[in-house]
C-alpha cells in the first residue's frame, strides 16, 4: 500500500535567533521565531510524514506548550517521526520539498540540507529532494517577514 502526505509550515523572521533550515544553520541576519529551533523545512516534512500515515500532526506529537521541546533541534523531531512510521509498519519511499524565502539565497545550501536530511532519516540521498524559491517579493515571504516550506512524502507499508 502506497500513501502520500503533505506538509506545510511557516515561521516569522526575527532578530536574535539563528536560521535553521533542513537541519543546518544558514548564515543570515535574521532567524525564525518558534518554540523549537523553528526549522520550517523539517516541520513541513514531519507533518507530511505523519499525515501520510494518518498519525496526526507535529503539534500533536510535540506541543509548543511543552518545555521539553523548547529550543529543541528539529532533527530530533524528524528522527522521532521516522521512528513512529516504522512502529506503524511504514517506510519512506521519497520526500519532495520546497522552501519559500526571498533571502537568504538557499541554492548554495541545498546539497548540505539533502545530505543532512537523508542521514537523519537513513534514506538514500536521491530519495530526498529540497528546492528553494523566492516569491518575487510577493506576500510575507517576499516582504522578508517569514519563511515557509511545503513537503510531500510517499510512504509504503512494509511486508
Amino acid at each position: 500500500m502506497t500513501r502520500i502526505g503533505i506538509g506545510y509550515d511557516v515561521h516569522r523572521l526575527v532578530e536574535g535567533r539563528p536560521l535553521w533550515l533542513g537541519g543546518i544553520q544558514i548564515p543570515h541576519t535574521l532567524g525564525l521565531e518558534g518554540h523549537s529551533d523553528a526549522d520550517v523545512l523539517i516541520h513541513a516534512i514531519c507533518d507530511a510524514m505523519l499525515g501520510a500515515a494518518a498519525l496526526g500532526d507535529i503539534g500533536q506529537h510535540f506541543p509548543d506548550n511543552d518545555n521539553q521541546y523548547k529550543n529543541i533541534d528539529s532533527k530530533i523531531l524528524l528522527r522521532r517521526c521516522a521512528e513512529l512510521l516504522r512502529e506503524h509498519g511504514y517506510r519512506i519511499n521519497n520526500i519532495d520539498s520546497i522552501v519559500c524565502a526571498q533571502r537568504p539565497k538557499l541554492a548554495p545550501h541545498i546539497d548540505t540540507m539533502r545530505t543532512t536530511l537523508s542521514e537523519v532519516l537513513q534514506l538514500p540521498k536521491d530519495s530526498v529532494s529540497v528546492k528553494a524559491t523566492t516569491t518575487e517579493r510577493l506576500g510575507f515571504e517576499g516582504r522578508e517577514e517569514g519563511i515557509s516550506a511545503h513537503a510531500a512524502v510517499i510512504i509504503e507499508k512494509e511486508g
